[in-house]
């Protein structure tokens, strides 16, 4: 077979543009995180409260994601298909990160709750019309099976500067120097992290440039396809997870990111009650340095060294070996949170980032590789589609994330009006969480991932192949249905799974 594989460099100013839109992409979930400890410990939400303010809105974002994987997918526009609803998204998430935080401890808590609940769809509205085409486009800026890594890998290392800043809000929201309270820091707060957060949102919008899509035989969008379209929704949804690999790609970053993400937004009160007995004033920056210094690790060092290893030993293997180097990371947090010693905890923080500071870098490039497969055997192009359905998994395990971080602080019966001493079982309880929870997930993921087949050699196969085809001018027929005899060379090949 010809290898006549196009290797599209993506200019330097692109991946930035990109990049930035990361940044806004992970500072608002981020930062988000930090905020809420101010509804249990300043606004007196109760542990069930809070994990339905996590669940419900990330079920809602995670439904509205394939709707919109579709429309963007289907756009006619001058502008392409991405960008307008890029612009747009980031624009809402801005406004109504503001608004939900406008909350007040003398309003009842009911008043408060339903305020909250209600501003915080409509953020995650801005934030699927914002992410999904947002995604897609980092999909479809190249082609070449390294650049896709490189792209990634500058998006997240911007991205990743979100976890660097977003810690010290503790400090910032808690320190009377700054607030009276924390309720009254969030209120304005929100106005300085969303306003830079929706013009980063917006670059990509701006900077990255597509070409018309006005004449494109794309489905039609109107109010009397609707019904139609949902039924072209679900199918297309059936069709990308019958591909094996990416169903693989999908089931480990759900179980990676979700058992993180379940133990993340219980930083505060492992590190305040395990080692500082409740008293947060005296935590001084330990609960900040946690993410902060977990995220610079990322930022410097993990993300260079996965992008660097991906092109020596392949994309599984650095995904498997990260992984395995973040599961001696959580052992390591499990003997090193020493009450009066909080520096040790720093020691498991190169090992601990691994885990989730490599995974969106090498997942999302892996995400695109399988997109080739997908067009190989039906002839479209779906980055949307597979961008909804890939972050539809994150989102809905997001989902379940927060509502079973509420529900642990419930099962080890932990109070945050009580000091260690007076719930030493609980605390002990968080702690065993903490550490060993995305452990499990991390170790489920590694099996999942361990038969993964897409490598160099098979990709650069069928970017040939694709190569061919759009050189005969097949570009839009559904191949894998109409031309029996181009897939069984296909599978003769054994391209496609």
């Amino acid at each position: 077979m010809n290898t006549t594989i196009s290797h599209q460099k993506v200019p330097l100013g692109q991946k930035i543009a990109f990049g930035l839109g990361m940044l806004a992409n992970q500072m608002f979930p981020a930062i988000l995180s930090i905020f809420m400890v101010v509804l249990v410990e300043d606004l007196g939400f109760p542990g069930w409260m809070w994990g339905l303010i996590f669940f419900a809105p990330r079920i809602f974002d995670a439904v509205t994601d394939p709707i919109m994987g579709f429309i963007s997918d289907n756009t006619k526009s001058k502008w392409g298909r991405r960008r307008q609803y890029v612009f747009i998204g980031g624009i809402m998430m801005g406004v109504a990160y503001i608004f939900m935080w406008q909350l007040f401890s003398e309003n009842s808590l009911q008043f408060n709750f339903w305020y909250f609940f209600l501003w915080s769809l409509i953020f995650y509205l801005g934030l699927t019309i914002f992410s999904v085409p947002y995604v897609a486009m980092g999909y479809e800026m190249t082609d070449d099976f390294h650049e896709r890594t490189n792209i990634m890998a500058v998006a997240q290392w911007i991205g990743q500067w979100a976890w660097v800043i977003a810690p010290w809000f503790w400090v910032i929201m808690y320190d009377p120097k700054w607030f009276p309270s924390a309720d009254i820091a969030a209120r304005q707060l929100a106005i300085w992290v969303a306003i830079p957060c929706a013009i980063c949102a917006v670059v990509p919008a701006i900077f990255i440039k597509s070409g018309s899509t006005v004449n494109k035989d794309y489905e039609p969008l109107n109010l009397s396809n609707v019904g139609n379209s949902l039924i072209k929704i679900l199918r297309s949804f059936v069709a990308a997870f019958k591909l094996k690999e990416f169903r693989k790609l999908c089931i480990s970053t759900f179980f990676i990111f979700n058992a993180f993400n379940t133990v993340a937004s219980l930083t505060f009160f492992v590190i305040v009650y395990k080692l500082f007995n409740g008293d947060a004033g005296a935590t001084g920056l330990w609960v900040s340095l946690f993410g902060c210094l977990g995220a610079l690790g990322t930022t410097f060092f993990v993300i260079p060294t996965v992008t660097w290893m991906s092109k020596k030993i392949g994309k599984k293997n650095t995904f498997l070996l990260s992984q395995g180097i973040s599961v001696i990371g959580y052992i390591m947090l499990w003997f090193l949170f020493i009450p009066g010693k909080p520096w040790m905890y720093i020691l498991a923080l190169p090992l601990f980032s691994f885990g989730i500071g490599s995974l969106f870098t090498i997942m999302m490039s892996m995400t695109a590789d399988v997109i080739d497969i997908d067009e190989l055997t039906s002839g479209l192009r779906r980055e949307g589609i597979f961008g909804a359905i890939y972050w539809w998994m994150v989102k809905v395990g997001f989902a379940i994330a927060g509502g079973l971080s509420g529900a642990i602080i419930a099962i080890v019966g932990f109070n945050p009006d009580l000091a260690t001493l007076d719930q030493q079982e609980a605390v002990d309880g968080l702690h065993a969480f903490f550490c060993f929870f995305p452990m499990v997930g991390t170790l489920i993921a590694m099996w999942v991932m361990y038969d993964y087949t897409v490598d160099e050699k098979r990709a650069n196969e069928i970017r040939s192949e694709l190569e061919k085809r759009k050189s005969k001018g097949n570009v839009g027929q559904q191949w894998g249905a109409k031309d029996k005899n181009e897939l069984k060379y296909v599978e003769e090949k054994k391209i496609i799974s």
